[in-house]
């Protein structure tokens, strides 16, 4: 299928892929998203950082035309979320934290039944590689291990060729190597020049892949910025870590000891 407009065409211009203006959402009295604004440029891996409640999921929502904001702008690719949803839903990916597939099908034919639907030609076993499943298509989804389950969650998300990436807590529930495993995929995707938006509650992980993030909280937006440049701003203010720092982590030696290998079942 033909992206909307070629993401090479954006990529030379700098245009930003994804535009949020002033967008705000009310619920039942509660200001959930309070004039959110910011822009996300190609081949960025842009950051959703906030406690529970603070408003970046519904943000993230409207920008996929899951939910109509109440007032402001949401575009992708500079078309119009609220006025063409479905035209803006074919150049999308989104992979969410709980997934719901046809769980006797095999995943080669569940990514082709997701290619018919957008009218798209699917070779199975090439988004099957990518995300490193090149040997479960005729599994079923029902009999793979829950870092599988998310990884095929991003293939399913990929079979449009989208030209962005939602993804919601990508590594929630992995285990160490599984989330290493989802971060290098998640990398490859920035590589081949995918525009991904992330939320997570992980900082490392915010640090690790980030480009830029956006703090959220109480439905706003109170920080936007590379992390190195948020860390530095927290420390000219005077702010010391009175924890002690350590060269190595419990992570670490789990790590060295079982490996990075994946221990999929």
């Amino acid at each position: 299928m033909n992206k909307e407009v070629p993401s090479g065409v954006a990529r030379r211009s700098g245009d930003p892929i994804i535009v949020a203006r002033d967008l705000r959402k009310r619920y039942d009295g509660i200001q959930a998203v309070d004039g959110v604004s910011f822009e996300v440029y190609p081949g960025e891996v842009f950051g959703m950082l906030g406690p529970n409640g603070a408003g970046k999921t519904t943000t993230v929502e409207m920008l996929e035309g899951m939910r109509y904001p109440d007032s402001g702008t949401a575009l992708i690719n500079s078309i119009d979320v609220t006025r063409e949803p479905m035209r803006v839903k074919r150049i999308i990916g989104v992979q969410l934290q709980a997934n719901a597939f046809f769980d006797r099908l095999t995943l080669s034919e569940l990514l082709k039944l997701f290619g018919t639907l957008y009218g798209h030609r699917v070779v199975a076993a090439d988004l099957l590689e990518r995300v490193g499943l090149g040997d479960r298509g005729k599994s079923q989804f029902i009999r793979l291990s829950g870092g599988q389950k998310q990884r095929f969650s991003i293939a399913a998300a990929l079979v449009n060729e989208p030209v962005a990436m939602f993804l919601d807590e990508p590594s929630t529930g992995l285990d160490p190597q599984a989330r290493l495993n989802m971060w290098d995929l998640i990398k490859g995707l920035q590589a081949d020049g995918t525009t991904v938006v992330l939320t997570t509650h992980y900082m490392e992980e915010a640090e690790e892949l980030c480009d830029r993030v956006a703090i959220v909280d109480s439905g706003r937006i109170v920080a936007l910025d590379t992390p190195p440049a948020l860390v530095a701003g927290l420390l000219e203010t005077g702010f010391r870590n009175e924890r002690p720092t350590r060269e190595a982590t419990l992570e670490d030696v789990f790590i060295n000891i079982t490996g990075r290998a994946l221990r999929d079942e």
